[in-house]
């Protein structure tokens, strides 16, 4: 697929970020030279930040690139399609890991240089192209696959949950895309971890990496998020979470968000959800509890603040079908450190006597 670069952009800006994948971005420069491009490099200091976007913007301009080429995670990828859409050049995506769909969605999220999320930003298009390289991809940490496979898994849990009711033709076949997607992960993702050259490592990347990106071009923003991106979001206001990746927040919200349907709607099938997601997740090693979000410590007040973020005027925390608010998200999330399969009949505490501290 390099050999198509050329034929979008000969004076391209490539931007990378991690120092892991220096011999892979000299093998990209080294094959781009091949076709004659004229490659300027620009590094990100930060996530997808507007310190780095607007000192790439700069360098951008300064050498006439005509196009953008993303080559690294999702934040990277996010910043990237975010400078070209603002430049109004044609984006090109790399992905270096299977540990999100960013690599071809119109969407990018912005962080601040502490890590923490401000907001999304809807783009005019999708990237160009995508060059979804195996041999890459497979030299990513497996920890990235897992996350990976906990923030494709949301697709499911969230996008079921938002449009249960829709009409939109095309928001029901995206939930049900989201539900095959679901299925798929559940059968291959446990050999995909233990054997990077099977059949199933190969489903379950195309899985994170592509399909998931799907569901979203073509459901819409209901199809996006809902409680666990929301929570995501929230989180990531605690300087300390930065230790954890995209998805294995995410995974902890969607146990989060299940538990809610269960104890607001008496939902009997959501708990049975969370009950099946754990011992995948135990696989996987994504975080089920403030303990092993590494938050044992956290105070109140903190928590109150991920709360508070969470329900910001303009998050899709406000989509979902049934009454919710930060107490009851509080709660959630004080129980998940007692949330196990064995415990049947939980003593759900009342998040009052910690705000009676406040």
């Amino acid at each position: 697929g390099k050999e198509l670069i050329p034929t979008i952009g000969s004076k391209p800006l490539l931007i990378s970020r991690s120092k892991n994948t220096t011999l892979i971005i000299n093998k990209i420069k080294d094959d781009l030279n091949r076709y004659d491009t004229n490659i300027t490099y620009g590094h990100l200091n930060y996530d997808c930040c507007e310190f780095d976007l607007t000192r790439l913007e700069v360098i951008a301009k300064n050498n006439n690139c005509d196009s953008v080429i993303g080559c690294g995670g999702g934040k990277v990828l996010d910043a990237s399609k975010l400078l070209a859409d603002r430049l109004c050049l044609p984006c090109i995506t790399i992905p270096l890991s299977a540990a999100t769909c960013a690599g071809w969605t119109a969407l990018s999220n912005i962080y601040s240089p502490q890590g923490a999320y401000i907001r999304d930003q809807s783009l005019k298009r999708c990237p160009e192209l995508i060059i979804f390289d195996y041999q890459f991809i497979r030299t990513a940490p497996k920890r990235t696959l897992a996350s990976g496979i906990a923030d494709a898994l949301a697709k499911w849990y969230e996008a079921s949950l938002n449009n249960s009711q829709s009409k939109d033709v095309l928001v029901q076949q995206a939930v049900q895309m989201a539900r095959v997607l679901r299925d798929q992960l559940f059968i291959d993702s446990a050999m995909a971890m233990k054997d990077r050259h099977s059949d199933s490592w190969t489903r379950v990347a195309e899985s994170c990496g592509l399909t998931a990106g799907l569901i979203g071009g073509i459901g819409g923003a209901s199809c996006r998020t809902a409680v666990a991106h929301a929570l995501h979001n929230g989180l990531t206001q605690i300087p300390s979470i930065k230790q954890h990746l995209h998805g294995e927040i995410v995974g902890y919200g969607i146990l989060i968000q299940l538990y809610l349907e269960e104890i607001s709607l008496d939902n009997k099938l959501a708990k049975q959800a969370r009950l099946q997601l754990l011992p995948l997740f135990k696989i996987l090693s994504i975080p089920t509890s403030l303990n092993e979000l590494g938050l044992a410590k956290i105070n109140i007040d903190s928590l109150k603040e991920v709360c508070n973020f969470a329900f910001n005027p303009k998050s899709d925390i406000h989509k979902i079908p049934f009454d919710l608010n930060q107490e009851l998200l509080l709660e959630a999330m004080i129980n998940s450190n007692k949330i196990r399969p064995e415990e049947d009949n939980l003593a759900i505490s009342t998040p009052s006597e910690y705000y009676a501290d406040a």
